[in-house]
């Protein structure tokens, strides 16, 4: 036991008290409505603050720890000595050596690791609860070997900050500090992030600060954290209106901490379009400002990646030049102008796109929306990128996502409804694109298991209001009622646990193989390294169905349609799909097949 001081943001309640370990103690209130004690405690004692007479006992906004849940106390946590290094020290144990296949050997820091870049790499995003049969970070931790030989640089784990129930999606977060304890707390995130350090991974994390969960959310009981700005999930963040600055600081605080105390190496930002600011300086330039200090600090890169539909460039241009200064955005129109492309799904937001015009478009100038009129939305949407001043890989390419797979009405993924030859496909494009990629769990090998939205809230209207809600919005849109998985029934997140079993068997190991071709010819092909876009060029036949991109020598180029095409490029095979003939002035492609070649020099 040690004194401690606590302290908490409390403009609004006239009391404070912090109970630790079962006795209260009072607190006083300095000039910035910050209260504060000092009080004898020790590592996991449990405390919480109780605010004017209501008995209840609520947990730190700060919190670290929650073992008994959201709406339980919190748990006094410190991070352990960081990092290979200190660990060393420790058992006797030597760092572990640089991974075979890893790009480049690090920077030696104090910590032994020097943290990756993001230019151009292959980033896997995976849900810890679904993710393995154990649903932690732990048992998660014996699956990044598969990584590793898959070729993959990035780690990229959706939300793990604390949430109500024992299993959920993670965006319904409301103790941002926390890490969810039914995937092992704070320990096991430190122990999955050096994990995954020791093979040469990076470590980047969902976070959502656009809107906090329905159930466990106190924060309004302590000050002013909402907005009267509301967003598609709930009420807004006050980052923008009076007494704001404590709000935005908690943010900035948050995802600091993620970086600098359990070593992570970027975030990915939800939802940035729901962060409304109306301030002179938008809380992601001033993040960004605050990431790159804190790069420099520690020696190593760190990385911000926005999620936004708004096609707009300046989340991604530097500082310098009028932008916000993000590393790279997640690029929606990317996939949907590939998807539509090879399923010939036309619905929703996929009705402006679907022709290889609108591929090839894309492809070139990484927005398609760029000022255009979107039939979605009903008016004007985005603003052109200028392709000679951002490289491509400041967008991330995909052919899935938890969005695009979740959010459809049965949570089926593309190996449900496309043929191996059509997944082989779009892989090529994504992976051999300009742009940094991203894949979902599960995508490499076809998994055949879906990934449905599920939900585990405690109270029995939440969870009604869940189910109902889902099955009327997707009943709008021509689905059955029946068939939408009820998100609230145990079996819906059962099933959405990746098989591990499949790897190895037909098809599944078949378009394995192929994604780690295809990732290995990213790393060891030289003009795959040139991310300017206004360098790529893209040919195609809407009648015939093909289309070739070109990479500086390489010429990826792929048959959408079923049957046999001739498409008139020549040269060596680097790597096909499919039984591609090089004839003289073309090569025949099978039906849903691609070929990567190398051309003659022009």
């Amino acid at each position: 036991m040690a004194e401690q001081e606590f302290a908490v943001w409390a403009p609004r309640p006239e009391r404070v008290r912090v109970e630790v370990d079962g006795v209260a103690h009072p607190m006083r209130r300095d000039e910035d409505n910050w209260w504060r004690a000092t009080v004898e405690a020790g590592d996991g004692s449990r405390y919480g603050f109780l605010l004017d007479d209501d008995p209840t006992l609520l947990p730190d906004p700060r919190s670290r720890r929650q073992p008994d849940g959201v709406h339980a106390a919190s748990a006094l946590w410190q991070p352990p000595a960081s990092g290979w290094s200190g660990e060393a020290r420790r058992s006797g144990r030597e760092a572990p050596a640089e991974p075979r296949g890893s790009r480049g050997h690090p920077h030696e820091t104090e910590t032994g690791w020097a943290g990756r870049h993001l230019e151009g790499a292959v980033i896997y995003e995976l849900h810890i609860g679904t993710f393995t049969p154990g649903g932690t970070l732990d048992s998660a931790i014996d699956r990044l070997d598969h990584l590793v030989n898959l070729g993959v640089d990035f780690v990229e784990l959706m939300p793990v900050n604390a949430f109500a129930g024992s299993h959920g999606w993670g965006y319904d977060g409301v103790l941002w500090y926390a890490v969810h304890e039914p995937y092992g707390g704070p320990d096991a995130l430190m122990r999955f992030i050096r994990g995954a350090h020791a093979r040469g991974l990076g470590v980047l994390l969902d976070v959502v600060f656009n809107h906090l969960g329905p159930s466990g959310n106190y924060l309004p009981r302590f000050g002013p954290y909402l907005s009267a700005a509301s967003n598609p999930w709930g009420d807004g963040i006050n980052i923008a209106d009076a007494d704001s600055d404590e709000v935005r600081r908690y943010i900035i605080d948050c995802a600091l901490g993620w970086l600098r105390d359990f070593g992570a190496d970027g975030l990915r930002l939800d939802a940035v379009h729901a962060l409304v600011d109306t301030t002179a300086v938008h809380i992601l330039e001033e993040l960004a400002a605050e990431t790159d200090a804190l790069a420099g600090q520690l020696g190593r890169p760190l990385t911000l990646i926005a999620e936004s539909d708004r096609n707009d460039p300046r989340f991604i241009t530097p500082r310098a030049d009028g932008g916000y200064g993000l590393t790279a955005q997640w690029d929606d129109d990317i996939h949907h102008a590939l998807h539509t492309a090879v399923s010939g799904e036309r619905h929703g937001y996929y009705g402006d796109f679907g022709s290889l015009a609108t591929l090839a478009e894309t492809l070139k100038n990484g927005y398609f929306h760029a000022g255009s009129y979107s039939s979605f939305r009903r008016r004007r949407h985005g603003r052109p990128l200028d392709t000679a001043a951002i490289p491509g890989h400041r967008l991330l390419a995909y052919t899935c996502t938890h969005d695009q797979v979740g959010n459809r009405a049965a949570g089926d993924r593309p190996s449900g409804y496309l043929s191996e030859g059509q997944l082989a496909l779009s892989a090529a494009l994504a992976l051999l694109s300009p742009f940094t990629a991203l894949l979902f769990m599960g995508e490499e090998w076809a998994a055949s298991t879906p990934f449905q939205f599920f939900s585990s809230h405690p109270e029995p209207e939440l969870a009604e209001a869940t189910r109902v809600g889902r099955r009327a919005e997707f009943a709008e849109h021509g689905w059955d009622a029946e068939e939408i998985p009820d998100p609230q029934d145990e079996r819906t997140f059962a099933d959405s646990k990746l098989d591990w079993t499949e790897l190895g068997s037909g098809s599944h190991a078949r378009l394995l193989d192929c994604y780690r071709e295809l990732i290995a010819l990213r790393r060891s092909e030289e003009d795959l390294a040139d991310f300017r876009l206004d360098h790529l060029r893209v040919d195609f036949d809407e009648d015939a169905r093909w289309l070739v991109m070109h990479r500086g020598s390489l010429a990826i180029a792929g048959n959408f349609g079923p049957d046999p095409v001739a498409v008139p490029v020549t040269g060596e095979i680097v790597y096909a799909w499919g039984d591609p003939q090089v004839g003289e002035g073309a090569t025949v492609l099978a039906g849903e097949s691609f070929a990567v070649l190398r051309t003659p020099s022009q």
